[in-house]
Parts: structure tokens; C-alpha cells; sequence
């Protein structure tokens, strides 16, 4: 009797365990299978497309998502890059009691397709473990076209309180005349017969200047000197002030703060004019409180300024600010970074930011910005809005060229989902080249940007732990040395060139999580330094770890070699020297003050030299390499160099 009942409680024992074992097993492929959740089209842009797919499961990360588009109605997928997976990456700073975990999803862009075009994508998620849902989804969206004048708007022509020729009518003394149909005095601020939508304000030559101290001041600016414009246009009806074609016009801020606030406007265009003499000539929205939409400002000059373009509201969307020369008031012969004094004082800040975002849907494309702190910004901001369209999300710096800042050519701190930093050209930086500080999760893509002379070695400022970072095809000569820990970052066909500074280290990999990589990246070691590689990363066994550091957890290696051995770090990777261009030298390291010039410098490679045909292909990037593979860095060998800065302008004092 006794064996009898022992026997069945060791089949209970046993049946207990295998459905527990079981259900371990259900509950693990569960929580390992991926769910789809809503699909999130960005706010497209002129030349690119954002996506963000929400999902739960896939605890061991192994779900992918490929992509394909093509125009509507054609036959022909063309592949993308996959979406980039993501989530639960810690986004932390102590100091601004910043602590953000990013939400989990697939998100990415499709890169460099036309201008006012509808497309169908495709997305396609795939998970060894299983799909829970709706495994494809197939979207139409349509890029925006560049903004421009409604035909057969009415047309307003604004003269300058000196003409003394013709004037074409309707004609208006000041713009605010033309704008408002306002006063002097007291009378400035009333608005009886405002600017509509479609109308086309036509500024003639001349001198637009207010004495803000006269209380009746001509042009309706007494005591500020600020034009406070408020109107809204529509999509199809923009509000356009631009020069009427008949000479210079130039807005002569004569010492204000602000020469214009446009912060409550929506559909302005803003075309040909020059700007001068104010801290910020066009503020355009501060945070928690309001801002622009759909600003344009093209074809403009801007010049001894403080600001360029600003706005800090995350409700702005659809900026396009393109083909500008923005040049601020600092130093033009030497360059002098903000923290480090040594043989010339440290810079003042005389001005700030060639131009600064935050919102959705900016373009910021083809402007010359020199003489700043920064040159391009998305705002610091901090921990992104819970609002899906309050986000940082969507946003163009391309073909820019930026010359002489104390600090950062560009920075896509604060940005959350899809920042898209593409074939931007930098000349001389007082602190670092590109920055990320932080990224709230990514992806954010640094690609075929030309960065030199950065003597601080700084090349990719990534702190306060960003992630969701592609680097891709960047040609830098300089050292890309920081060493804040940051999480789920992706470098190919990068080349990093040192130039003999005192700090000899090439290169820094400071991994939060096991699944960062770098690989297909060419080196150029400093001569006579030891380490040249220092690395920081996860244990085995470990997704992250966020307690690390590089002073107490990184490992010097002298070699490529070494690193790759001791890591899975860079197994097509590669040292190299300045012989893989054509004509190319590095900036004097005895001389980190010195100022370069971007029309003595040629990036491009000897198509005989070792960084030919070393990349690895990767869609939407690089198919169109015409070697047995594509090439590092910036320029493929043999294709035509692009237009960095302003299409059609030129300006000698930017470069000289």
C-alpha cells in the first residue's frame, strides 16, 4: 500500500513538473514572440521618410523588420534599411535629473527619395520565435515639395521711408504698413487690415533700419526694434516676404534682441533678403509655450548676428531653412573652443547658434553658417513630450557647410526618433564634431559627413548615455575619443584619421550594451602613442550594463589587431594612412589654433589607395558603389563631389 502511493505521488511530482516545465516554456515563447502594435507614419520630409512600429514581446531582441518602397504605381521594390529595434536602452544625466527608458519598437527612414512624390512602403517583421499580429504593413505617403508662392496671390509692394522714385501700387512704407496696415506710437500695434493668406509681400531695394528709441518710429518698431508677426498663411496659400529683385534689401537690426518673432505664425516664406546687427533675427518658438509652423526662410543672408533661426516649442513642424548664409560674430582667425584656454583666451559666447529646432518635419539643407558657438542644433530640449506629435522626430541637417565654432558644427541632442545628419562638411571645431547629447532612443543617422580639425579629438560627442545611433561613412581627421558610455550605436565604413595631437588614443568604444557594433571602419593611429584603442563593453553573458566606465573598465590596445581579437569589435576593420586620398594632409598639431579652409582641402580618395572597395553594402546607403564593394568614408572614388552650402550663392568671406 505504502509503494503504491509512493509511486503515484512521484507520477504527480512528475506530471507537476512537466506542465510547470511546460508552461515555463509557453510563457518564455511568449514573452520571446513578438507583437505588433500601432504603426506610426513621421511627418515626411522633402528627400526622406520616418516610421516608428510600437511592439511588445520579443524579450530576446531577435525580431527584424526589413523594408522596401517604391513610387506609386511603379513595379520595382527598392530595398531600405532595416528598421532599427529598439528599446528599453536607459537615457540618463544626474546632474538634470534626467532618467528616460526608451520605449520599445522598430523605427527608421527611408533615405534620399523625390521631392513632392507619393510612395508605398513596405514593412515586413519576421521573429524566430513567432508574430503575433499583422506581420506586414504596407503604407502610402507622400514627401513634401519645396514651399513656394500661390499663383496669382496679391501682391503688396513695401518701400523703404528713403525712395524717392516710382512706386508700384498697392505700395507701403515699412513692411509692418504692408503686414498690419498698422500705426506709429501707440498706434503700431493695431491690425485692421492684416496680411492674408496667398499675399506676396515684394520688399524694394534699400535700408530697413528703426530707431527703436523714437516713439513715432516710421516703421512701427518703438522701444524693441522687434517686428511681432502673427498672421497665418495656409499649405496652399503661404505668406511670402521676399525681395522684390530690384537691388539689396537688408532688415538692419541696429542692436536689438529680437528682429523679428514669427513664434505665432504658420505658412511664412521668407526669400532673398539680408538681415543684420541683432542677437536673433528670427525666433520662432520657446518651449512649453509657443511656436511656429511651417517656416521657410531661403535664399537669405544673415550676418553679425546671434542667432539665426530658433525655435525651442515641440509643437513646430515643417521648417525648411535652406540655401542661407548665416555668419555670427565671433572670432574669424582663430579658433578658440569655449573650455579649454591655453595660448588665446577661451571664446566669449558674442553668439550662439547658426540655427536651432526642435518639433517634426524640419529641413535644414544647403546654408553656410560660420562664426558661432554652434552651427546647427536640435535643442537640448531634455525628456521627450509623451504627445506622439510633440516629439523631436523627422528632422533634416544636410549638405550644410560650417566653418570656425567654438563648439559643434552639429548637434542632434534632444532629438528622439529619425534625425538625419547627411553630407554636412566641417571645417575647424573648438570641441567636437557631431553630437549626440543624448539621442532618446534613435535611430539617429550620422552619414557621409566630411568633419577636420577638431584639435580636442572629439569627434562624435556622445554623453548623457544616448541610443540608437548609425554612424555611417563618415570621413573624420581627428580622434574620436570620448568616453561616456552609450547604448545600441552602429559604425561602418568610417574613417578616422588622427593627426599626431598630444592625445594619442584614435579611438574609444564605449558600449553600454552587448548588441552596439562596429565593424568595416579604417583607422589612421597617432605615431608614437600607446594605447591607440581603448574599449568598454558589457560582460559576457550580459545585454547592458549602464555601471561601467572607460577609467575603470576600459582596455587599451596599441593595435586594431589587438582590439579585435579580445572583442567582436571590427573584424573587417583596418589601419590606414593619409596616402588613401588624392591630396590631403592633417592640420598641424602644434598649431590647434590655426584656422583651415574647406576650398584648400580635397576629401577625396586615391583610387589606388587602401580604403578602395573595404565597406560592406549596406540598402539604401550605398548601392550605387562602382568597385567590388563600396568605399570608406565620405566620397565613393570617381563620383562627383556634393554641393555642401548654398546652391547658387557664394560668399568669399565664409571661406577666407
Amino acid at each position: 500500500m505504502f509503494q503504491i502511493i509512493e509511486v503515484d505521488h512521484m507520477k504527480q511530482r512528475s506530471l507537476s513538473a512537466f506542465l510547470f516545465a511546460l508552461i515555463v516554456q509557453v510563457f518564455a515563447h511568449a514573452q520571446n514572440a513578438v507583437k505588433p502594435g500601432a504603426f506610426i507614419v513621421e511627418p515626411p520630409t522633402l528627400i526622406n521618410l520616418g516610421f516608428e512600429w510600437q511592439i511588445s514581446g520579443d524579450d530576446n531582441r531577435n525580431a527584424e523588420v526589413k523594408t522596401a518602397y517604391r513610387i506609386s504605381g511603379s513595379n520595382q521594390w527598392e530595398e531600405g534599411m532595416p528598421l532599427l529595434r529598439i528599446g528599453g536602452e536607459r537615457v540618463f544625466r544626474q546632474t538634470e535629473h534626467l532618467d528616460y527608458t526608451v520605449p520599445h519598437m522598430f523605427a527608421g527612414s527611408i533615405l534620399d527619395v523625390t521631392p513632392g512624390t507619393e510612395y508605398e512602403c513596405r514593412f515586413t517583421m519576421s521573429d524566430p520565435d513567432g508574430v503575433e499580429g499583422e506581420a506586414t504593413r504596407v503604407i502610402k505617403v507622400r514627401t513634401r515639395a519645396e514651399p513656394k508662392a500661390a499663383e496669382g496671390g496679391r501682391v503688396l509692394h513695401v518701400y523703404p521711408f528713403e525712395w524717392k522714385g516710382e512706386m508700384q501700387q498697392p505700395s507701403f512704407q515699412g513692411l509692418k504698413a504692408a503686414y498690419y496696415g498698422s500705426g506709429l506710437g501707440d498706434w503700431s500695434v493695431v491690425s485692421e487690415k492684416t496680411v492674408q493668406p496667398g499675399d506676396i509681400i515684394k520688399v524694394h531695394a534699400g535700408m530697413y533700419k528703426a530707431d527703436a528709441l523714437n516713439y513715432v518710429e516710421p516703421n512701427g518698431l518703438s522701444f524693441d526694434g522687434t517686428y511681432v508677426l502673427t498672421a497665418k498663411g495656409t499649405e496652399e496659400k503661404p505668406i511670402v516676404i521676399q525681395a522684390a529683385g530690384d537691388g539689396e534689401v537688408i532688415f538692419d537690426g541696429n542692436g536689438a534682441h529680437t528682429l523679428f518673432d514669427v513664434s505665432a505664425t504658420a505658412h511664412h516664406i521668407f526669400e532673398g533678403i539680408t538681415f543684420r546687427n541683432a542677437d536673433i533675427v528670427f525666433a520662432a518658438g520657446q518651449k512649453r509655450v509657443n511656436g511656429a509652423s511651417n517656416l521657410t526662410v531661403k535664399n537669405c543672408r544673415m550676418e553679425e548676428v546671434g542667432i539665426g533661426v530658433t525655435t525651442e516649442f515641440a509643437g513646430s513642424k515643417n521648417f525648411y531653412i535652406a540655401d542661407n548664409i548665416i555668419l555670427g560674430r565671433d572670432d574669424r582667425y582663430r579658433l578658440r573652443g569655449w573650455a579649454n584656454p591655453g595660448v588665446y583666451p577661451p571664446n566669449q559666447l558674442n553668439s550662439y547658434i547658426g540655427i536651432r529646432v526642435y518639433g517634426s518635419g524640419h529641413v535644414i539643407c544647403h546654408n553656410a553658417v560660420a562664426f558661432f558657438h554652434d552651427g546647427i542644433d536640435v535643442s537640448t530640449y531634455g525628456s521627450p513630450e509623451k504627445e506622439q506629435d510633440l516629439k523631436a522626430v523627422s528632422i533634416d541637417i544636410y549638405n550644410n557647410d560650417i566653418h570656425l565654432v567654438a563648439d559643434d558644427f552639429i548637434e542632434a541632442d534632444g532629438g528622439v526618433h529619425n534625425i538625419r545628419v547627411m553630407r554636412n562638411r566641417g571645417v575647424n571645431a573648438g570641441q567636437c564634431g557631431l553630437s549626440a547629447q543624448p539621442v532618446f532612443g534613435g535611430p539617429a543617422y550620422f552619414i557621409r559627413n566630411v568633419l577636420y580639425h577638431i584639435p580636442n579629438g572629439f569627434a562624435f560627442k556622445f554623453l548623457a548615455k544616448p541610443a540608437g545611433l548609425y554612424v555611417l561613412h563618415n570621413t573624420i581627421i581627428g580622434e574620436n575619443r570620448v568616453g561616456d558610455i552609450y547604448s545600441n550605436a552602429h559604425f561602418r565604413n568610417n574613417l578616422f584619421l588622427g593627426a599626431d595631437a598630444p592625445r594619442h588614443i584614435i579611438a574609444v568604444f564605449p558600449l553600454a550594451t552587448a548588441y552596439s557594433t562596429y565593424d568595416y571602419n579604417g583607422y589612421r593611429p597617432n605615431k608614437n602613442g600607446s594605447p591607440q584603442y581603448v574599449w568598454a563593453a558589457p560582460s559576457s553573458g550580459e545585454r547592458t550594463n549602464y555601471g561601467i566606465t572607460v577609467k575603470e573598465n576600459g582596455k587599451e590596445f596599441s593595435s586594431l589587431k589587438e582590439l579585435s581579437a579580445a572583442s567582436d569589435l571590427e573584424k573587417h576593420g583596418l589601419e590606414i594612412d593619409y596616402d588613401i586620398f588624392n591630396a590631403l594632409q592633417a592640420p598641424d598639431p602644434k598649431k590647434p589654433y590655426g584656422v583651415y579652409h574647406a576650398t584648400d582641402l580635397s576629401f577625396q580618395l586615391n583610387p589606388k589607395g587602401k580604403a578602395i572597395d573595404k565597406g560592406v553594402s549596406i540598402p539604401n546607403i550605398n548601392s550605387k558603389f562602382s568597385g567590388k564593394a563600396p568605399d570608406l568614408g565620405a566620397l565613393e572614388a570617381g563620383e562627383a563631389v556634393p554641393v555642401y552650402g548654398p546652391r547658387g550663392q557664394r560668399d568669399e568671406c565664409f571661406y577666407r
